[in-house]
């Protein structure tokens, strides 16, 4: 018989092999990265318009919407006098360096001091690594979804098929999910609103990002959307359990399919209304049989003499 010691080692050596295998897939890499791709562009968008408002005291004149760019004529400003062999290499047109040149040899804009050039450095430096690391980010998540799924990705986007997934929690909770969940993934907060209060139903969720639902009018986009989670559907089946590639039939059967949604005349449109009755609790107004605080349902109140 095994002694407690022998029995708890071989008890916490099974649980760190069960929790090895548990992540020996790509696919929790493969979400990690997308989720670690989109904090950052967020990050990044931040860092720009940061950039944008700080070195516009310094340099008022200068109106860049590419944060590279930016960062780059920063970097570039930063001797004093400018550098003009700096700025030609940030600026790509070089009928256009002559004038920024000149602009920021007579700038309106506030004297830069030594510690604060220091500083808008580090912050221009931190804003390109930030978008290098975007960069390797995005290719890494379009390799890893080819591989993982290419059915996805052939209809959508690997950005999307991984947004998808990491939303879905798993590969094979994604390819168990019926279309009507697919096509709400990245709407959980507005299904559940419409759940509790009675508003609207979501027709889309990270699907809207695709330019055919995004881009069509707002009577198409919930057909469009249910059209694609339902090919979406049928090639998880495949990106998971047959590995075959079917993506192109998909794709020519999905075509068709938006197309007849954009030939059909467009709906009559009737104003909306809510499933339940607006009721007041607390100074406010929800949707459904509710009073009293703390939301407890009342249904068998007797009413008011």
């Amino acid at each position: 018989m095994d002694s407690l010691d022998e029995l708890r080692s071989r008890m916490l050596n099974s649980v760190k092999e069960g929790i090895k295998s548990a992540y020996e897939s790509e696919e929790f890499a493969l979400m990690q990265a997308s989720n670690a791709f989109r904090e950052l562009s967020k990050s990044y968008n931040l860092a720009y318009e940061r950039l944008s408002e700080w070195y516009g005291i310094y340099f008022p004149e200068i109106k860049l919407s590419n944060p590279k760019s930016l960062a780059q004529l920063a970097i570039a400003l930063n001797s004093n006098p400018p550098d003009r062999e700096a700025i030609a290499k940030v600026i790509e047109d070089p009928s256009k360096v002559d004038d920024v040149y000149s602009k920021a040899s007579a700038t309106i804009g506030r004297k830069m001091g030594a510690e604060e050039r220091d500083a808008l450095v580090k912050f221009a430096e931190l804003s390109l690594s930030m978008e290098v690391a975007t960069e390797q980010l995005k290719a890494y998540i379009k390799a890893a979804s080819t591989r993982m799924l290419p059915n996805t990705s052939y209809l959508t986007d690997e950005t999307i098929a991984a947004e998808l997934l990491s939303k879905a929690g798993s590969l094979d909770k994604l390819a168990t999910m019926p279309a009507s969940t697919i096509q709400l993934l990245g709407a959980e907060k507005a299904l559940f609103k419409h759940i509790k209060f009675g508003s609207k139903p979501p027709k889309y969720g990270i699907l809207f990002k695709l330019p055919a639902i995004g881009t069509a009018p707002k009577y198409m986009r919930g057909r469009i959307a249910r059209a694609y989670a339902t090919k979406i559907s049928i090639g998880l089946k495949g990106d998971v359990y047959s590995k075959r590639f079917i993506g192109e039939a998909l794709k020519k059967s999905l075509d068709s399919a938006v197309e007849r949604i954009k030939s059909s005349p467009e709906p009559e449109q009737k104003p909306w209304k809510p499933e339940r009755p607006a009721m007041r609790y607390n100074g406010g107004t929800r949707r459904g049989n509710y009073r009293g605080g703390g939301g407890r349902r009342n249904n068998n109140r007797r009413p008011r003499n």
